[in-house]
């Protein structure tokens, strides 16, 4: 075959590949958010939400990024809506032409997972944290998708599904793609029924899902506050070059990064164990406690009451 005749093919095979992604990215309803990706290192770029509730910034309110090498392109977590994952690839390919190989999930909560069907349509193997096996059987699962075809209308809608991850995570993984090495991390049950970090290993760089939340009050839900705690614990004196929250800007500070969700928790933590030990009804307790600079992070007004009251509960649950 002539060198020219294989040019042709690879140039055809090329503009087939953009075709269809084109194709992909245009398929679902345009959403007017500001998304954009930022180079962060060699290989990883980020993609910061703003800050709010599930419902606010048409669902753009989660982290995500990815990560560029030779072979292909690691997306870490895909967003709150197949219209946000589209606008997310349309910024990929700014970037690179390379398959989409691999998402890896942080954990199974609506607003990191509702894009999953953009990439999955791309051919990327999902990979995702045992405990998002646990999500997925729930009736929150179901019940939660149909609520958001009603609040995030029309970028939620009935053809919006939940995709379930190809792999399961059940321990501290390694591989390899493009020269590059990633390190996946099993954290286990603590900000959601599962959670994993992931470390882009060359360029010093911790994708840490809503492990961490910087410059807004966390979400908590029915996280294990203790298992949370300890994995926090675990990251203190990471020495990595930069650590990428699951909610909020990067931070050029990885520990103060860290500390700020670390020292939260804590306060919910040990006033919830007194309140609960010492029989004082929640509304007693909560009025007590000096939220501080918390109580000016964006969310404290949305959040803060339902954190401290979930983690109350959990307390009475667990020191029976």
């Amino acid at each position: 075959m002539k060198t020219t005749q294989i040019l042709f093919i690879f140039l055809l095979g090329i503009f087939s590949i953009n075709l269809y992604a084109k194709n992909n990215i245009n398929k679902y309803p345009a959403v007017d958010v500001d998304l954009k990706a930022v180079k962060v290192s060699k290989h990883v770029y980020f993609i910061q939400g703003k800050a709010g509730i599930a419902t606010d910034n048409a669902g753009f309110i989660s982290n995500a990024g990815f990560i560029v090498t030779n072979d292909g392109v690691v997306v870490f977590d895909a967003l709150g809506t197949p219209s946000l994952a589209a606008k997310m690839l349309a910024e990929i390919r700014k970037v690179s032409q390379q398959p989409i190989r691999y998402v890896i999930e942080s954990h199974y909560h609506a607003d990191h997972i509702y894009g999953l069907q953009v990439f999955k349509a791309e051919g990327a193997k999902i990979i995702a944290p045992q405990g998002a096996k646990v999500y997925l059987a729930s009736s929150v699962a179901e019940s939660l998708l149909a609520s958001r075809r009603i609040e995030l209308a029309p970028w939620v809608n009935e053809s919006t599904h939940i995709v379930p991850p190809d792999q399961y995570i059940d321990k501290d993984q390694q591989f390899s793609l493009g020269g590059i090495q990633f390190k996946m991390t099993l954290l286990g049950n603590a900000h959601s029924e599962g959670d994993m970090t992931l470390l882009v290993e060359p360029d010093n760089v911790l994708f840490s899902g809503d492990l961490i939340f910087e410059g807004r009050i966390p979400f908590v839900g029915q996280a294990n506050i203790f298992n949370w705690l300890k994995a926090l614990k675990r990251m203190r004196g990471v020495n990595v070059a930069a650590v990428l929250p699951g909610h909020g800007p990067l931070a050029k500070d990885p520990n103060a990064l860290i500390n700020l969700t670390y020292n939260y928790l804590s306060l919910l933590k040990n006033s919830m164990q007194e309140a609960v030990e010492n029989w004082t009804p929640f509304s007693e307790a909560y009025a007590k406690i000096d939220w501080g600079d918390y109580m000016f992070l964006p969310a404290f007004d949305a959040a803060n009451r339902k954190n401290a009251y979930n983690v109350f509960l959990f307390m009475e649950q667990n020191l029976k």
